[in-house]
């Protein structure tokens, strides 16, 4: 299994990485499309569809993303959706983390298909928007996640007792997303001081953040980690309700797409959110 992982983890990185530090944005968005469609496969099988009408909701995504790029939204700054995005998963995530697993098979299949359609074809474009901003700007964002995961897991297994929702995923504690909090914050100090010090390609999120005030970059740096854990814990939900392990098997030794971008799907609306605030 380890074995699987990494091999997995190094092509994954071998794809990502030079789309990531190309200096135009389209390689990455054309990778990330590609992610973006299967995960809309897995979320049509998760959701009890079979492979045809699986199939084609990963080919509306991909029509949907496809339009998008067409119409070169990415590169507007001007557009609304961001709040609308941002608010749509605050409320929804509180909701269905409220209500539990049964709530989601009570709603209806097609409502649920809507919603993972409208959440992968949302975080496509937010990512895409986020490299236009720069490279700085998208780290910053894409670090925060993963950071915020790293230093939840480390915290959790120290300090865990308090389980957070346990009915959804056993393994998470009120201590992992404070010890998340506090690994995302020291994150975000560091990047300030290396800004400052080499002016990166762009402004990243923490600056963004920092040039409205401090209070500003703590309460959004918080908000951030708190919806990746949000967004961590809906797929969870799903994945209960279906029960499945994982989203699928098409990363071996990683289980599915959704299982790596989980968390990243409410933080990306909302970091623009937040940027654009303090554009």
């Amino acid at each position: 299994m380890l074995k699987q992982r990494v091999i997995t983890a190094l092509v994954l990185l071998a794809l990502l990485l030079p789309a990531v530090f190309a200096p135009a944005a389209e390689p990455l968005a054309g990778l990330t499309l590609v992610l973006m469609a299967a995960a809309a496969w897995e979320w049509g099988r998760l959701n009890g569809f079979g492979m045809r009408a699986s199939l084609r909701l990963a080919a509306l995504c991909l029509m949907l993303c496809l339009w998008t790029w067409h119409r070169g939204w990415a590169y507007h700054a001007s557009f609304d959706i961001w709040p609308v995005a941002a608010s749509a998963w605050v409320l929804a995530g509180a909701w269905l983390i409220h209500r539990g697993v049964p709530v989601w098979g009570q709603l209806s299949r097609w409502l649920r298909l809507l919603m993972g359609l409208l959440m992968l074809w949302l975080a496509w474009w937010a990512l895409y928007r986020s490299k236009v901003l720069g490279i700085n700007f998208l780290l910053s964002v894409l670090t925060l996640v993963w950071m915020a995961d790293v230093a939840a897991y480390f915290a959790g297994r120290a300090f865990g007792r308090r389980k957070l929702a346990v009915h959804i995923s056993p393994g998470k504690s009120w201590e992992g997303v404070w010890g998340g909090m506090v690994g995302v914050l020291l994150l975000g100090t560091a990047w300030l001081w290396a800004d400052a010090q080499w002016g990166f390609d762009g402004p990243s999120l923490y600056t963004r953040l920092a040039l409205q005030s401090p209070i500003h970059l703590v309460l959004g740096t918080v908000l951030l980690v708190a919806m990746s854990v949000v967004g961590d814990l809906v797929e969870s939900l799903v994945k209960r309700s279906a029960g499945m392990k994982d989203s699928s098997q098409l990363l071996p030794g990683h289980g599915g797409v959704l299982d790596r971008v989980d968390a990243l799907l409410p933080t990306l609306p909302l970091a623009l959110m937040l940027a654009q605030a303090g554009a």
